[in-house]
């Protein structure tokens, strides 16, 4: 069973997501459980203060590293200890891979204009992003991160194959799909997933998947790395 401990000020965040679909399902099966801790929870003054200006002046206020210590200590947390951070290394599908191979993730939602350093150097084990943009908080990336994990807890799913020809699974991207009706406002369906030809769709899916793949490596390419 894994076990996935979300600390944030704002826990009631993920209850709604959590008990919808694969996440519901796969907590019901007993393949995972979720532990959402109050970040104010830890505070040490009667305001449940977890932030404070950041030294050396400057916009915004920084979260305070005593209320994350304390947390994941309260919990006896193991690795991975996860810091949601526009700082961190790009999530990736080895990411949600290795997680869900583990018995334990633990991630750490920051919020306001920062998390105070030590606990990225000194606490998290690792920093995360999703991608070179700024959320409002780490719930968000903590959610989808949560999501990538659990489908690929053996039996969350109820068609593993689903999961084997997704993109990234071992692969690029994944080949577009289709479904019914073949024609639609006079847009038509590949006529090689018509045929029948199981041959030639997995070659067509094969060969798609690739040039996709590769125009988004062109595109990457040319958009150049991100200013921010």
């Amino acid at each position: 069973m894994l076990q996935v401990n979300l600390i944030s000020i704002f826990p009631e965040f993920f209850a709604g997501p959590l008990g919808l679909s694969i996440p519901k399902r796969a907590a019901e099966a007993g393949l995972v459980t979720y532990r959402c801790i109050d970040l104010r929870a830890f505070a040490t003054d009667k305001h449940k203060t977890v932030d404070d200006a950041p030294f050396g002046g400057g916009p915004g206020m920084v979260m305070k590293p005593q209320p994350f210590f304390d947390a994941v200590e309260s919990i006896g947390a193991r690795a991975p200890i996860v810091l949601l951070s526009p700082r961190g290394k790009v999530f990736t599908h080895a990411d949600a891979e290795r997680f869900a191979a583990g018995s334990e993730l633990t991630l750490l939602c920051g919020h306001y204009k920062d998390v105070d350093q030590r606990v990225a150097d000194h606490l998290a084990t690792e920093e995360i992003s999703l991608g070179d943009f700024v959320l409002s908080g780490g719930e968000p990336a903590a959610l989808a991160i949560v999501d990538a994990v659990v489908r690929l807890l053996p039996g969350a799913m109820s068609d593993i194959e689903s999961a084997r020809t997704d993109s990234f699974y071992d692969r690029g991207l994944s080949a577009p799909s289709y479904t019914r009706p073949a024609e639609y406002r006079g847009h038509t369906v590949p006529d090689v997933l018509l045929s029948g030809n199981h041959a030639a769709i997995d070659a067509w899916r094969r060969a798609e998947g690739e040039r996709l793949t590769q125009e988004r490596a062109r595109r990457a390419s040319q958009d150049g790395p991100a200013s921010a």
